[in-house]
């Protein structure tokens, strides 16, 4: 399918129809609230995606400028009162995007041919060789790295990232880090960013092999969605989870064969990718009769529960996938319901919450992880003045984005600074990592956390009072 198609299918004019151009999104906007540019609004993209789709501007240029520069927060679809569904607008555009550029690379690779065949028949075409320009968008280098290497090849790949992340604890292990922060503000932002972002690696994995039986009373079965990222850097993270579930009563399976979620794949506009990502993690889910597939990071939960839109075509998933969507639960989710063993250990810190956009405004999860912070004992939490609006981090955006990234970051920054809380609790894989460089480039005296790593420190602290 071409990007004309994708952007002129009356489903995608529907929902750009639904924008009554009222603005009550633009506060609610980070890259509006910096730039002050009804383009970095999304009812200036949607005006934007509306024009490409009536043909009177082409993708590249201010198109692509702008919807490049979204983070995807989804913000603006909590502030909407029409019900845009804005995250599927732009899933659309990015999509729209690859596949101009996708195409413009096939093209231009058979006018090559053409030419080259050309100069061999005629010394008239040799005496100068033609210059082939593609009209399509282009990105940059880092975002082709991203797409064609990091999101084919190294986030589906368990094995990949764990070697990855042992390469990186050597790193931590050696003390290069020292050396490295003197060295990287000569360097590209991007990179800068990624040597932030790296929480201190722990090697110790949790056992995959076998499920994880349950504690006490026996309450069912769940299936846990270990991430890519999530397993490979965070994996205390991973461990907390499996813990408090078996805590309270949860015997824990982990499907052998499921793989990443699929959230960066639609973040680059690879949605063929995506679908095949997507299939995978049904088939390996599958007949296993469980009470619920539990995940612990919010872009990745968002991205599960839309497999029932991005399959809605396919004759062979749709059904499936809808029953795999009734399934899948946050962790926070899961045990706001299921908590059938509360902690009683003390949790003597005062804690901010910082949402995760994808938790929050995709899955419309917020009170939640606060109710499961505050059934905590000494644990005092303290809200943020805008507890809505997004860190920077926005799945890949730090690292292709790094200026606009880290403008948003900063104000973030000072909205958990004002709280003077020792524990960031969070509950998104990007937002973990996000916050762990936010916390060194602040200088603040706080440790990040997962909302489930606080949980149990609680149920540690019962065993050890």
């Amino acid at each position: 399918m071409s990007h004309i198609d994708l952007l002129d299918a009356p489903d995608f004019r529907r929902k750009l129809d639904q924008c009554i151009h009222c603005g009550l999104c633009l506060s609610a906007c980070p890259t509006y609230a910096v730039n002050q540019l009804e383009m970095d609004s999304p009812r200036g993209r949607i005006a934007l995606m509306r024009g490409a789709a009536d043909g009177r501007i082409g993708l590249a240029g201010a198109f692509q400028e702008h919807i490049d520069l979204c983070l995807g927060c989804r913000a603006c679809e909590t502030a909407c009162p029409s019900g845009v569904q804005y995250g599927l607008l732009l899933e659309t555009a990015k999509a729209a995007l690859a596949e101009e550029q996708t195409s413009a690379r096939r093209g231009g690779a058979e006018v090559q041919r053409v030419a080259e065949e050309l100069r061999g028949v005629s010394p008239v075409f040799s005496a100068q060789p033609p210059r082939f320009r593609a009209s399509a968008p282009k990105r940059n280098g880092m975002a082709e790295l991203v797409q064609r290497f990091g999101l084919r090849e190294l986030m589906p790949s368990r094995a990949r990232l764990r070697w990855l992340a042992r390469g990186l604890w050597l790193y931590q292990r050696l003390g290069l880090t020292a050396i490295a922060r003197r060295v990287l503000p000569q360097l590209p932002p991007a990179l800068t960013t990624m040597e932030g972002m790296a929480p201190p690696i722990r090697l110790d994995y949790p056992d995959y092999s076998r499920p994880a039986p349950a504690y006490g009373q026996r309450r069912g079965k769940v299936a846990f969605f270990t991430g890519c990222v999530q397993d490979a850097f965070l994996a205390g993270v991973n461990r907390a989870t499996v813990r408090v579930l078996q805590r309270n009563g949860y015997e824990v399976h982990f499907p052998a064969s499921q793989t990443c979620c699929n959230a960066a794949a639609l973040h680059s506009g690879d949605t063929a990718f995506a679908r095949d990502l997507a299939r995978q993690n049904i088939d390996a889910f599958a007949g296993g009769d469980f009470v619920a597939i539990i995940n612990n990071a919010g872009g990745c939960g968002a991205s599960l529960k839309g497999y029932g839109h991005l399959l809605a075509d396919d004759p062979a998933y749709a059904a499936r996938a809808q029953a795999f969507v009734t399934k899948v639960k946050d962790i926070s989710e899961f045990l706001f319901d299921h908590l059938h063993n509360p902690p009683t250990g003390r949790v003597q810190a005062r804690v901010t919450y910082m949402d995760s956009c994808h938790l929050r405004h995709g899955q419309k999860v917020s009170k939640q992880p606060r109710a499961l912070l505050r059934s905590i004992p000494g644990l005092e939490l303290v809200e943020l003045s805008q507890p809505d609006m997004c860190c920077g981090s926005a799945g890949i955006y730090n690292l292709l984005q790094p200026e606009m990234a880290n403008t948003v970051l900063d104000r973030k920054l000072a909205d958990v600074r004002a709280t003077h809380a020792g524990i960031i609790v969070t509950a998104n894989t990007g937002c973990y990592m996000q916050m762990v460089y936010g916390v060194k480039r602040a200088g603040l005296n706080a440790t990040v956390m997962h909302v489930v790593e606080v949980l149990e420190r609680a149920y540690a602290n019962t065993v050890s009072e």
